[in-house]
């Protein structure tokens, strides 16, 4: 009699185990996620290298019919000023998350070290603070701007973003798992509030910085919303807002504008390649902790 567990099924469904179809069922829905999110940078960069009338065209392919690359990416970067662009966009990023810095990391460590009256009321107002879109406090911050004065100008484009909420929360977050045990014995040693954020409490929380510093440069590289507002000259345009002057009321260039949407996003990818070991780290240590 014809042993049946050898049988070509049997020896199938022994390979395939419902464990393992479990894993490339997962392995299939990670793929299509990540297609979904990949995709349309391949759009961006195929589109780059097309002619303007071959963008949309019904007959869509990722190859170019018609190589214009090099035409594209030749205007984007030599015939206007990029490099003012990037340095304009360079200044105000930084300059957004030093100012961030120093005003969320004292307010996190008073809401997650120090007891006083209120700081329950004053974190929730915190939380709160962090629906409020920029949409909702534009007319009035650039009413007030108009009146003072400053509009085309680094602190016009910075000064709506110089107190973050979003990171106040996080640094408390992460500011809460630190030992309160090492604080004491440093305030008995002497050390002042400032020399224990300084000297402990910065140290360890690199990672927590270095998350909250891809989250912010991100959100304000690709910022196009406020400046376009308070933008007024090509002098302090920044790299994003350099995308519209391919656009007019007439025509529109895609491939320029695609190609200067790739020269854009360039260095946020690899910004954030360089520091994703420190992200997920920050990340992931914030949740816990939290």
């Amino acid at each position: 009699m014809a042993d049946i567990s050898q049988t070509p099924t049997a020896l199938w469904f022994d390979r395939f185990k419902p464990k393992s179809m479990g894993r490339v069922v997962t392995s299939v829905l990670l793929f299509l996620g990540a297609w979904v999110m990949v995709f349309p940078f391949i759009w961006m960069i195929s589109s780059s290298m097309k002619p303007t009338d071959e963008v949309y065209d019904a007959d869509f392919s990722i190859i170019p019919k018609t190589f214009k690359g090099f035409e594209n990416y030749y205007g984007v970067i030599f015939e206007q000023p990029y490099l003012v662009f990037l340095m304009n966009s360079m200044i105000v990023c930084v300059g957004i998350l030093i100012i961030q810095l120093l005003t969320a990391i004292p307010a996190a460590y008073a809401l997650a070290k120090l007891k006083f009256r209120g700081s329950t009321i004053l974190f929730g107002t915190v939380i709160a603070a962090i629906t409020i879109p920029i949409n909702v406090t534009s007319i009035p911050l650039y009413i007030g701007l108009v009146r003072v004065g400053l509009l085309d100008t680094y602190f016009a484009m910075m000064f709506p973003f110089i107190v973050s909420v979003f990171a106040i929360f996080l640094f408390r977050q992460f500011f809460r798992g630190f030992p309160d045990s090492i604080i004491q014995a440093a305030r008995v040693d002497g050390f002042s509030e400032i020399e224990i954020i300084l000297r402990l409490i910065l140290p360890s929380a690199v990672p927590a910085i270095a998350a909250f510093s891809v989250f912010s440069f991100v959100a304000h590289w690709n910022d196009l919303y406020w400046p376009l507002i308070v933008v007024q000259s090509q002098d302090k345009m920044t790299a994003t807002l350099s995308m519209m002057q391919y656009q007019s009321a007439f025509d529109t260039d895609y491939g320029r504008t695609y190609a200067s949407a790739t020269v854009v996003t360039a260095p946020m990818v690899i910004a954030f390649l360089f520091a994703r070991r420190l992200f997920i780290r920050g990340i992931t240590m914030t949740g816990v902790k939290g």
